[in-house]
């Protein structure tokens, strides 16, 4: 397993180990460190502020530190708070299951209402660009395929950088498996192919030489071969 963000030491009281299992719980259930991590840092920070243990914390202590400015200075945001409620609520759940704690002082405050930005995403013709900007060499028939996955199923990033050949289950149709959040699987239909390749071939009049190149994190456009989209393999 891998190292979590926070060091256990037998001398520490027992709620303070339960952070430790808490957090080592939310790795084995979200199978993502950047969760683990954010929570660690959430949970150091507040009863490191309050200074006081699990039962000593009262509603209006949560109140105030999730409405609390935090370290960049500005007020936070309703997703910030509700990111704040929600971490400190889970870890009081886990302690009550242990029977370290009686009560959740985050059941009595409500969560700020949170309006869902937009969804942005490419066009059609910006994807065009995007696989026409990708070399024809091994790695970027790879590119290619993660691209197009990610433009037609709109998983996240990580669900598709962990597919395998293994989660292709083809019967009468074909479906993929993916790891979903919480460590669940789910079963999806994978999009037809006929339609994709014709959805996705190139624009005519689309050279090699006119082909769009993403521009570094300098802003400039790469010489030579195009940027790949992508780090990881999948297997």
């Amino acid at each position: 397993m891998k190292a979590l963000p926070i060091q256990y030491d037998e001398s520490i009281p027992a709620w303070e180990k339960a952070i430790y299992a808490f957090l080592a719980e939310k790795e084995r259930r979200s199978g993502s460190m950047r969760t683990v991590d954010a929570y660690s840092r959430q949970l150091q920070l507040f009863f490191g502020t309050t200074g006081k243990t699990p039962e000593q914390i009262t509603p209006p202590d949560v109140f105030g530190f999730a409405h609390g400015i935090g370290p960049s200075g500005r007020e936070p945001a309703a997703i910030t708070i509700g990111a704040r409620l929600a971490c400190i609520s889970s870890f009081y759940r886990f302690l009550m299951r242990m029977e370290i704690v009686t009560r959740n002082p985050c059941d009595q405050l409500e969560r700020p209402k949170v309006s869902p930005s937009p969804p942005r995403g490419l066009s059609a013709n910006e994807i065009r660009r995007l696989l026409a900007a990708i070399s024809e060499t091994p790695s970027g028939l790879r590119d290619r395929a993660i691209v197009i996955t990610l433009a037609l199923t709109g998983r996240r990033r990580t669900e598709v950088l962990n597919l395998k050949v293994r989660d292709i289950i083809q019967g009468d149709a074909v479906f993929y498996q993916y790891r979903a959040r919480a460590a669940s699987r789910a079963s999806v239909n994978c999009p037809d192919q006929r339609a994709t390749r014709s959805r996705l071939r190139s624009p005519p009049g689309v050279s090699r030489s006119t082909r769009w190149r993403p521009r570094n994190r300098c802003g400039r456009r790469p010489r030579g071969k195009a940027c790949s989209t992508a780090r990881s393999t999948p297997t």
